[in-house]
């Protein structure tokens, strides 16, 4: 499985790697222009993530902004639902509208809120077919 952690805090980001590595060749990026740049070079090199940890407030493009550019560069290359990669909208922040705009305008599969527990994260990894 290949993975790309997208976080603007260290820490979430050396939390998440901690807990996917033993399962995932993961990748990381700070915020969501670096994100949708690794996102499309892998696509490019037909290399697409199996997932993508993604949180939603960050600097210079949000989480938002950067899982709606991903859809559509999957989109331009025909991707279907079953085909993308799955997205998992990471954030402290528990807001409904959030929580809403991630799923029903950007995709996302999941959503799990900070601190993540590492048997949550592995649940939802089998869940969607990642983890045996």
């Amino acid at each position: 499985m290949r993975a790309l952690i997208v976080d603007d805090d260290f820490y979430s980001r050396i939390v998440l790697h901690d807990m996917l590595r033993a399962v995932a060749e993961c990748h990381i990026a700070v915020n969501g222009e670096e994100a949708v740049g690794a996102f499309k070079k892998a696509l490019e090199d037909g290399r697409a993530y199996d997932l993508v940890c993604l949180d939603l407030v960050m600097p210079e493009m949000d989480g938002q902004q950067a899982l709606r550019e991903m859809r559509v560069l999957e989109e331009e290359r025909g991707l279907d639902s079953e085909s993308r990669s799955v997205v998992f909208v990471v954030s402290m922040v528990e807001d409904n509208r959030e929580t809403n705009e991630a799923f029903f305008l950007g995709g996302a599969d999941s959503f799990l809120v900070k601190p993540i527990e590492e048997a949550r994260l592995m649940a939802e990894l089998r869940e969607h077919g990642l983890l045996g």
